[in-house]
């Protein structure tokens, strides 16, 4: 009688030299060689022990400025675009402000927002202010500076039934389409 245990291993080893033939082949291991440092000059090892500068905002605020590059690249990915025009407070023109209208250009249409922001001395702003309220604009109770056209002849409002409305700061005026679009401007 012939084995048959032989005969089953020799086809087991057949199978396992066949499956090792097939695997890959190991890379060999990474070889430590040791390379001269560079000698770092002075403006290489001053620049890596300073911070980068932050980015400043140019002298003169601009549509692309007032507001964050979040918001704009929200309007710009609506394809909307800005126009900016002098900020004005009813006749008065304040210099270095900027009042920007956002829109889709392209197509007739209501849709639409504006953001300005200008630089205020204090005694303009009270003039300014107190001459909003006797046009009708009302003050928000309990928020000091922000002035919002009355309901009653608003265009369009936010959530809080607020239209157009100043909020006046320290040195600065800001203005949007409604009062909750405020927030979005944030030049200083």
């Amino acid at each position: 009688m012939t084995p048959r245990i032989p005969l089953a291993a020799s086809g087991l080893l057949a199978l396992a030299l066949a499956i090792t033939a097939c695997a890959p082949t190991p890379e060999p291991a990474p070889t430590k060689t040791t390379a001269e440092k560079p000698a770092e000059t002075p403006a290489a090892t001053a620049a890596a022990e300073e911070p980068e500068p932050t980015p400043t905002k140019g002298a003169d605020p601009t549509c692309e400025t007032i507001i964050s590059e979040g918001t704009v690249k929200a309007l710009e990915d609506q394809g909307w675009t800005a126009e900016a025009a002098d900020f004005t407070i009813g006749e008065l023109v304040l210099d270095g402000g900027i009042l920007c209208s956002w829109a889709d250009y392209s197509t007739a249409s209501d849709h639409g927002q504006q953001y300005g922001w200008a630089p205020i001395d204090a005694e303009t702003a009270s003039e300014a202010q107190s001459a909003l309220l006797a046009e009708g604009w009302q003050r928000v109770d309990g928020e000091d500076g922000v002035i919002t056209e009355n309901p009653k002849y608003a265009f369009a409002t936010d959530d809080d039934g607020y239209g157009l409305t100043y909020l006046f700061g320290d040195g600065w005026v800001k203005y949007a389409d409604t009062k909750q679009g405020l927030v979005l401007i944030d030049w200083k």
